[in-house]
């Protein structure tokens, strides 16, 4: 039996840039610019994949300028932040934050989470950063605590990494509803 073309759920080579961006445009914390580069450097079938789209995108941030880097990490919010307690993240921070019950702390884990939030942004000059889908509060406080010590170039490198992988997420996450 011949197999049929079946046409991927999202094709982001057929997209207009409006469309592009309004799909894309969100995979990165409030970070439109990257979708507008990849848009403006040309769509084709080859990013009509997860891996393909994916790989545009990270590329963008991956050769961007530090300073343009350094915007990106300092765009996402902090874990169990004013934003979050404000109910001011954005939908796909609020979903991946309550993936993890991040939004039950207990009274001591939001103490402690504010703590670190605040010493970690003295240091690094930007939020800690944690693709926390799959993960728990315990898991992610550890992670946090194990990361305190690590030097600012690593923690940059380890920053980027984390927000490369919520990326990914999210985009799976576009061609899972896209599915249904």
């Amino acid at each position: 039996m011949k197999a049929e073309n079946v046409n991927p759920p999202i094709q982001p080579s057929r997209m207009n840039r409006e469309e592009f961006v309004q799909t894309f445009g969100g995979v990165y914390e409030h970070s439109q610019w990257i979708a507008k580069a990849v848009f403006a450097s040309g769509v084709t079938e080859d990013h009509d994949t997860i891996s393909g789209i994916h790989g545009a995108l990270r590329n963008v941030v991956d050769t961007a300028h530090y300073g343009r880097q350094l915007a990106l990490l300092r765009a996402h919010p902090d874990l169990v932040g004013k934003l979050a307690v404000a109910g001011r993240l954005t939908t796909e921070s609020k979903i991946e934050q309550a993936s993890a019950q991040l939004d039950h702390c207990t009274v001591g884990e939001f103490e402690e989470f504010q703590a670190l939030n605040d010493r970690y942004k003295n240091i690094y000059k930007f939020p800690y950063i944690l693709a926390v889908r799959g993960r728990n509060r315990q898991e992610i406080l550890e992670n946090f605590r194990s990361r305190m010590g690590n030097d600012t170039e690593v923690e940059f490198a380890e920053a980027l990494k984390q927000v490369h992988r919520i990326a990914l997420l999210r985009i799976q996450a576009l061609f899972k509803e896209e599915q249904a």
